[in-house]
């Protein structure tokens, strides 16, 4: 007998389509043949299914019986496929009636036991059945949580394969899984808060700025002059996200593994990668034999913080001019291709020369000229271009460090980002633009306007420091933010100057 069942691939961030066909009583020794180009993972299910089979009480056919995973032409990974395929098992042998999955999407490993486990890309399979008109979808129990928020679907939390027959046949039932509120997210614990911060009152206003127009910042400075401890703690002045920003970052990371219970249940606060220095070129972008997102991916509508910045491969950072150009990433294999969304904020930290102490008044710099220079052309120009803003993190006096006065609050400062992201999202609004950083070049001509002194005085700036066509684009881009954190609907002069200054480092200590 032939049964027929809904299930779906992933493919990168997206679910695809797969009927899984299963047809018994075929002439032969017993026997499970697995077929429609499965990788390892999925052909290990047929000894996972037949211990879980027999384990729950069941009877496995006394027949050659083939298991086809239908598109042929798509790749199949993973034990996603374990659940639909034992229920197939059970219909085609008739110990499950025909006719009971027909609205159902399913998908979910199977221990030997019978029990269910957690699967990648719950939430667009959720999607998937949605797209598909299915009224149902049975998931493991940690994947349904997620698949629960997407709207006009029941979503059913199935804790093993004895309970999904139970359920089916009507033994007992199942209440759909109530989706999370995203307007009341639970908090996570702070990292920290700004008012901890001694001194660095350039650094925190330009992380202010960076923050409030999502742009990317680079912070330089000696060891133990609080890059760290600053970047550690821009999550905390960052504007909650969004409904549709929450489900875009979930669908990545669900995409990668990372459930939401992993996550925390937290719908508060963005994203934030931190990958060592040593991590390679497809663990930063994305890839694999089946292209799946990375680092900057996972980092989408949140932050990227990359530590040591020279410290890295030359090739990884590479990898970064497109993405931070386009807010998204076309990953080719011969697998297929995806394109994944990264619309992060980069933040980088780095010494200002290998010892660290080039230009520090109390300590003496060891390194040579030639040693310095090496050292920051591990940082090509056209990744420097990209950076929106370049600021110096001095040392600390003593007095500093001695201070008892407490800085400016983490609450305080995330009022003022909130409202120049309020302001950005009612310019851009009915556009795909969400920041000034990412202004496209007709809304920076259309939004950005400067008068003829202005015009002049950006032009001196350019030609003095040498800057680039991209560099000119991105100080508007940041003084158009500074307007809009003093609530000004156009750039004033000072917005401009400050804009520039913030663009100083990279031809002065670069070139």
């Amino acid at each position: 007998m032939l049964a027929i069942l809904t299930s779906a691939s992933l493919q990168g961030i997206d679910a695809e389509l797969v009927h899984v066909e299963v047809n018994t009583g075929e002439a032969g020794a017993p026997d499970l043949v697995m077929v429609g180009l499965p990788d390892t993972g999925v052909k290990e299910s047929r000894d996972r299914v037949s211990s879980a089979l027999t384990n729950s009480g069941f009877k496995m056919p006394w027949s050659r019986t083939t298991i086809n995973l239908a598109p042929g032409h798509l790749r199949k990974e993973g034990p996603m496929y374990d659940l639909p395929i034992a229920l197939g098992i059970l219909t085609a042998t008739q110990q499950l009636g025909e006719g009971l999955l027909e609205d159902c999407l399913v998908a979910g490993e199977l221990s030997l036991s019978g029990a269910t486990r957690p699967i990648r890309g719950g939430l667009a399979m959720g999607k998937l059945a949605r797209a598909l008109g299915k009224r149902r979808l049975l998931l493991p129990v940690d994947s349904s949580n997620e698949a629960a928020l997407v709207e006009g679907l029941q979503v059913f939390a199935i804790p093993s394969l004895d309970v999904a027959f139970r359920y089916l046949v009507g033994e007992i039932a199942l209440v759909p899984v109530v989706p999370q509120d995203l307007s009341s997210p639970e908090k996570k614990v702070s990292p920290g808060d700004f008012s901890e911060i001694k001194g660095q009152h350039t650094v925190r206003r330009a992380v202010e700025i960076a923050v409030a127009g999502n742009h990317n910042i680079l912070l330089l400075g000696p060891p133990g002059s609080g890059k760290s401890m600053i970047a550690k703690r821009i999550p905390t002045i960052m504007p909650a996200p969004t409904r549709d920003e929450s489900l875009e970052i979930l669908s990545i990371h669900s995409a990668a593994g990372i459930t939401l219970a992993a996550r925390g249940n937290s719908f508060g606060s963005r994203p934030v990668r931190t990958p060592h220095h040593t991590v390679s070129d497809v663990a930063l972008l994305g890839g694999g034999s089946i292209p799946g997102p990375g680092e900057i991916s996972l980092a989408h509508h949140g932050v990227l913080f990359l530590d040591e910045l020279p410290e890295f491969k030359r090739s990884a950072l590479e990898v970064l001019r497109q993405p931070l150009e386009d807010g998204q990433v076309t990953i080719s294999r011969s697998a297929g291709k995806i394109t994944v969304p990264c619309a992060f904020m980069l933040v980088a930290a780095m010494n200002p020369c290998p010892c660290g102490y080039l230009g520090d008044p109390r300590h003496n710099c060891r390194c040579t000229p030639t040693q310095v220079q090496r050292y920051r052309n591990r940082i090509s120009g056209p990744l420097l271009d990209r950076i929106d803003l370049h600021v110096e993190a001095p040392a600390l006096t003593m007095s500093e460090l001695r201070g008892e006065t407490a800085a400016e609050s983490s609450d305080s400062i995330r009022q003022r980002t909130e409202s120049a992201r309020d302001r950005q999202r009612r310019r851009f609004s009915g556009t795909a633009t969400g920041s000034n950083a990412r202004m496209t070049h007709a809304q920076i001509r259309r939004y950005c306007h400067v008068t003829p002194q202005m015009g002049d005085l950006l032009q001196s700036a350019m030609e003095q420091l040498h800057l680039s066509a991209r560099a000119y684009d991105r100080i508007l881009k940041v003084a158009l933010t500074l307007a809009d954190l003093s609530g000004s609907d156009a750039i004033a002069e000072s917005h401009l100057l400050e804009a520039i200054q913030y663009r100083s480092l990279d031809r002065r200590l670069f070139y």
